[in-house]
This record gives C-alpha cells, structure tokens and sequence, in this order.
C-alpha cells in the first residue's frame, strides 16, 4: 500500500515537472544589436575644430569598416551639458551582437592600420586631440525590441 502511495506521488510529481519545464515565458521583447557608446567633452570652443575630425578621419574610418562587416552603423549625437563635467556629444557605434564585437577586433584593428596608419600614427592622433575634447568613458550597451504581446 505504501509502495502504491510512493509511487502515485512520483508520477504526480513528474506530471506536474514535466508541465514547468514545458511552459515558455513569453517576453515583451527581444534583443538586437550591441552599441559602443563613447561620451565625449568638447573643450570651449573647439566644437568646429573636433566635428572635422570626426567628419573626415573617423567617418572614414567607420566607413571601412561597415564596408568590411565589421560594424553595422554609427551615429554622432550632440547633446546640452547639465553641467561642466558633462559630455556634450555621444560617438555610438552598432554591432550585430556582442560575441561579433569580440570576435571582429583583430579586423577592426587591421581596418585602422589600414585607413588612419599604423600605431604610432594613431597614437599622436589620440595625442592631438586631447588638446579638442576629453573621453569621459563609454558603455556597451544592448538594443531591445519591445515586441507586441
């Protein structure tokens, strides 16, 4: 009888496991691509002198590597400062996913090589402009699709 019992409870366990395993949690939306976003200060008076930096060796650059796949956008954003730490613009570039980011830097790298020059090149590019704008960081950060339910 308890033998009956045990095993009533078992297979009563295993239907009612076997219902939660099989149920899908339904999200709202799913995730996209993966942006790069760098926040940037323009030092006083040197919007012009930066906006033409970006407009022609750094959009040549993006440029290339979209061209090579290695990225699928990018996008400058100029924003107001709340205060006099604030970034004033946003240089975000998009990436199919994450593990592409990661897995295209080498092509990234031989892209730059290719394009801007070799390190030294662009390490005293990095050295001028620091004389235009300050890096105040960056984040990674992923898109998400809201998706009607």
């Amino acid at each position: 009888m308890i033998k009956r019992l045990v095993g009533a409870v078992v297979v009563c366990m295993l239907l009612v496991g076997s219902y939660v395993v099989t149920a899908q949690v339904v999200r709202p939306y799913r995730y996209s691509s993966v942006w790069d976003v760098g926040f940037i200060r323009v030092k006083p008076g040197m919007d012009q002198a930066y906006l033409a930096y970006l407009a022609s060796d750094w959009k040549k650059e993006l440029d290339a590597q979209k061209a090579e796949g290695n990225i699928l956008s990018y996008k400058v954003l100029q924003t107001e400062p709340h205060n006099a730490g604030d970034f004033t613009l946003m240089l975000m570039t998009e990436y199919k996913d994450l593990a592409t980011m990661e897995a295209n830097e080498a092509k990234r790298d031989a892209v730059a090589q290719r394009v801007i020059g070799n390190d030294a090149k662009q390490m005293q590019g990095y050295k001028d402009r620091l004389e235009i704008r300050e890096v105040l960081g960056s984040r990674l950060a992923r898109e998400i699709i809201l998706t009607p339910r």
